[in-house]
């Protein structure tokens, strides 16, 4: 395993980590026996870091991280999020008695004395322009309830916002071969003023794995089926924005990023980790094997400058223009 500084915090985390939303629910089926094998196997072979959240199947993706960091918790660090219990246009989400009772409830079912890197969840723009949230979360930080606190983000503008605040530590982004918009100003900044880059859905929702076709159907509970066009929640969380079919047949036109490499999923994963300002990668997960799939980044060759240049121009000519919703 690699490991890759937070930002300026000093922490170490594992280049290739791991995101806890398929575990606890909303991609599908889960089953918590195979969830806490994978988790096992993913510290075994020297993953520290794991990303979860309080709606992340009700707390239970919480949960479940608990039993498998028992006695661990100096090794493994664990990141959360908060907000999207509540109304996340709402000042009063924001406030110290609501944060403080959302951050309460994660230390309980995460089983800790303080929480690793404690997140803003995807909230309202306008929040983050406001400011005062970053107030609440110094002073959660003086308590010692967290050690860092950061944000996930949809959009380029929502994070270069956060960037104003010396304490954000780290941005959690979507970015991937089909989202490519953060490397023109929000990477290479972000790099610069010392936060950390977390890189969630670094598949486009399983799209850059090259396995499904036009006519595949997701399951009834997976947000695959029920946000595509972004009916639930923010439209970049599913196919990174794009529609499934097109996505589905813009993939087709990268399977040669795989040739000469263990997979075109492996080969996805690496592009993002050959961007030297990216701390880690936060796949998703639901058994032993995907784990592995995703830790094959690790020894999967290099892109060429030439190759780089492919993918960019690709993008700008064949991607960017089906990208729906603000990113």
């Amino acid at each position: 395993m690699n490991y890759r500084e937070l930002g300026n915090t000093g922490i170490m985390i594992s280049e290739v980590s791991f995101g806890t939303w398929a575990i606890g629910g909303a991609w599908g089926k889960t089953n918590d026996t195979e969830a806490l094998k994978s988790l096992e196997y993913a510290i075994d072979q020297g993953v520290n870091f794991f990303d979860t959240a309080d709606v992340y199947g009700d707390g239970h993706s919480e949960e479940l991280l608990a039993k498998a960091t028992k006695g661990r918790e100096d090794q493994i660090y664990v990141a959360t999020k908060f907000c999207r219990q509540g109304d996340i246009h709402d000042p009063k989400n924001y406030s110290y008695e609501k944060v403080s009772a959302y951050c309460e409830d994660s230390l309980r079912r995460l089983n800790r004395e303080a929480i690793d890197l404690y997140q803003i969840h995807c909230p309202a723009t306008e929040i983050l322009k406001d400011g005062s949230v970053f107030e609440v979360l110094d002073r959660l930080k003086q308590e010692g309830k967290i050690r860092q606190y950061g944000v996930s983000v949809e959009t380029v503008e929502e994070g270069l916002i956060c960037l104003e605040y010396p304490n954000v530590k780290s941005l959690q982004i979507i970015f991937n071969m089909f989202r490519q918009k953060p490397l023109e100003k929000l990477i290479p900044e972000a790099y610069q003023k010392g936060a950390g880059l977390l890189v969630r859905l670094p598949l486009a929702s399983g799209l850059l794995t090259g396995k499904f076709t036009a006519e595949h159907v997701f399951e009834a509970d997976d947000h695959r089926h029920f946000n595509e066009n972004g009916e639930a929640f923010n439209v970049g969380e599913t196919f990174a924005g794009l529609g499934f079919r097109k996505g589905v047949e813009l993939a087709d036109q990268l399977r040669w990023i795989g040739e000469g490499r263990k997979s075109m999923a492996s080969a996805a994963l690496r592009w993002i980790l050959d961007q030297k300002e990216i701390t880690c990668i936060i796949p998703g997960f639901k058994n032993v094997k995907q784990v592995e799939d995703n830790l094959s980044a690790l020894e999967t060759k290099p892109f060429s400058e030439d190759e780089m240049q492919e993918i960019e121009r690709f993008y700008q000519e064949k991607v960017k223009g089906h990208i729906r919703g603000p990113y």
